[in-house]
């Protein structure tokens, strides 16, 4: 049986070695949409990616704590109950780049991804559900942060 940081080794030589042929940084850079994570807000964000206008659903669930302790690592989830989403994205909002994660989807998997982000303060948090039809749905919720994790 593998440990976990076995396997972390062997991922790290795999991308390595895929870095060093020169197979990595052109699939990166393929999904890298600039304007997106330069965006300040959700209109813009919305069409950096192609989006139409967001619109508040009922449909989209944003899960993270009310209050979060450290800033550094702040767990937080989108799902949607809503089918064809095809991008589940997190934004916050007084981060310096809002846009702090994008999870691309299929109708083969669930719409519900999880992860923990950075927040320098207390600001809204967004998930975003970009739909194969073109509209973006989204649920806000505030997080208030105790100590801050971008740089404070």
């Amino acid at each position: 049986m593998q440990t976990r940081r076995e396997m972390l080794a062997q991922s790290a030589t795999v991308a390595g070695l895929l870095a060093a042929a020169g197979m990595l940084p052109a699939t990166a850079l393929a999904a890298w949409n600039k304007a997106a994570f330069e965006a300040k807000n959700l209109a813009d964000v919305a069409k950096a990616l192609g989006g139409s206008a967001p619109q508040a659903s009922a449909e989209i669930t944003l899960t993270g704590p009310d209050i979060a302790e450290n800033g550094a690592v702040v767990p937080v989830g989108a799902a949607s109950s809503a089918a064809g989403v095809k991008r589940l994205l997190l934004l916050v909002e007084k981060n310096p780049n809002m846009l702090a994660a994008a999870f691309d989807l299929t109708d083969a998997v669930e719409a519900n991804v999880a992860t923990r982000v950075k927040m320098g303060q207390s600001s809204d948090v967004y998930a975003v559900a970009m739909m194969a039809d073109g509209r973006m749905l989204y649920a806000k919720k505030e997080i208030k942060v105790t100590l801050g994790g971008c740089g404070g």
